[in-house]
């Protein structure tokens, strides 16, 4: 395309009138005024964290819920709101946010808590000083503060993994070594059992209350559609049936509203792509597809080789043999594919351990079966839509410098 041609496109495009008025309204870093559906965990949180309005120190709080259940956004919600009232109310009141999953920002304890003085307004070296040297530059910032600090810790779990467990215990032990000031911890994590990993003694020493999500259901998730559309769209573009099947979908993937918003927002794209002036339910399943494929390339792009080469001996295995093929047939596959590539074998048990983690990550489906005295094997059957079955033994062949 010219310059001429590609000047005239963008002429054209703004020319259009599209279907959006607000497109972040569908995004995911969007908070609206109100979160539907939520008020008794709203009420829970809210009740939890009050006593800061009287100059108390709350307890510390987990919040746990799958992916798309609404949590950061009503925890927010919440301490936003508290924020103000301790303004109004001039109680010495902070909060800081910190999302743990993402990268270098809080993988290592050091990391973090340098993270946590920025964001109190101090400096310090990214790297290089004593962890205790950092500890103590962080507590005197904090009680430099004269106030309560609320610190609120996205996807905790995440930070653990990294980090080690023993952070969250130096993070409570703060408030032995402040006398002007007091830190609440507010964890958020995707895993419900993630507290019962953790070290007793950790455990014991946050004295922490605990708030469960529970997914949406499909009712839910139709209203919450509803209400950002009136936000999102023009009047009268999203055709009937369109919000329906959205949250059914979402419903679907454990009442993911993430997912609801994400389906409603790229049905929209491609209705404007299209030159279509209203969001039609051929659109949706256009969008369910081009979801799915993205995060089906997103994964494979993602993994390392011996992952790759795993699952490129499944898609072929499958692909000569039949549906559901088992652990042995794999392995013989993945043996024949790692020697074409060069590369070092892994043992059946290791190859067995990718295959769980292939399966966890939805690319394939795995079946323990019995078979009596001849002990258990696996069934494995792709998870892959068909329409990019093809797209991804490309991908797979040029991952591993097959083609």
């Amino acid at each position: 395309m010219g310059d001429g041609e590609l000047r005239k496109f963008f002429e054209d495009y703004t020319a259009r009138d599209g279907v959006f008025v607000e497109r972040k309204a569908l995004q995911t870093n969007y908070l609206p005024d109100s979160l539907p559906h939520r008020e008794e965990q709203i009420k829970q949180i809210a009740n939890i964290l009050a006593p800061s309005l009287r100059r108390g120190r709350p307890s510390n709080l987990f919040v746990y819920g799958k992916t798309g259940t609404g949590k950061t956004h009503t925890t927010n919600h919440v301490v936003d709101n508290l924020i103000t009232a301790a303004k109004e109310g001039n109680i010495p009141l902070k909060n800081i946010y910190v999302n743990c999953k993402l990268k270098r920002l809080a993988d290592t304890e050091y990391r973090l808590i340098a993270q946590l003085i920025r964001e109190m307004g101090g400096s310090i070296a990214a790297t290089g000083l004593p962890t205790d040297e950092v500890y103590k530059t962080f507590f005197e910032i904090v009680d430099k503060q004269k106030a309560l600090v609320l610190l609120v810790l996205d996807e905790i779990d995440q930070l653990v993994k990294k980090a080690g467990d023993e952070i969250l215990y130096n993070l409570v032990r703060v408030n032995e070594e402040l006398k002007q000031s007091q830190i609440v911890l507010l964890g958020i994590s995707n895993d419900l059992v993630f507290v019962d990993t953790l070290d007793p003694r950790v455990r014991s020493s946050l004295s922490e209350e605990e708030i469960v999500f529970p997914p949406y259901n499909a009712f839910q998730l139709q209203d919450i559609l509803r209400k950002r559309s009136e936000v999102a769209f023009k009047s009268g573009v999203v055709r009937q049936g369109v919000i329906e099947k959205c949250a059914a979908y979402a419903a679907r993937e454990h009442g993911d509203a993430r997912r609801a918003l994400e389906l409603m927002r790229v049905s929209a794209e491609l209705a404007e792509r299209g030159d279509s002036d209203e969001v039609k339910l051929e659109h949706i399943d256009q969008a369910e597809e081009k979801i799915e494929r993205d995060r089906v390339i997103d994964v494979i792009k993602s993994q390392p080789k011996q992952s790759q080469a795993t699952l490129y001996s499944i898609l072929l295995s499958t692909k000569k043999e039949k549906q559901i093929i088992s652990t042995g047939e794999v392995y013989n596959a993945y043996k024949t594919i790692s020697s074409q590539v060069g590369l070092r074998p892994l043992t059946q048990r290791r190859i067995s351990d990718i295959i769980s983690e292939l399966d966890m990550l939805g690319i394939i489906s795995t079946k323990i079966i019995s078979k009596g005295r001849y002990g258990r094997t696996s069934e494995i059957s792709l998870a892959i839509p068909p329409p990019i079955f093809d797209r991804t033994e490309q991908l797979l062949a040029e991952g591993l410098a097959l083609s």
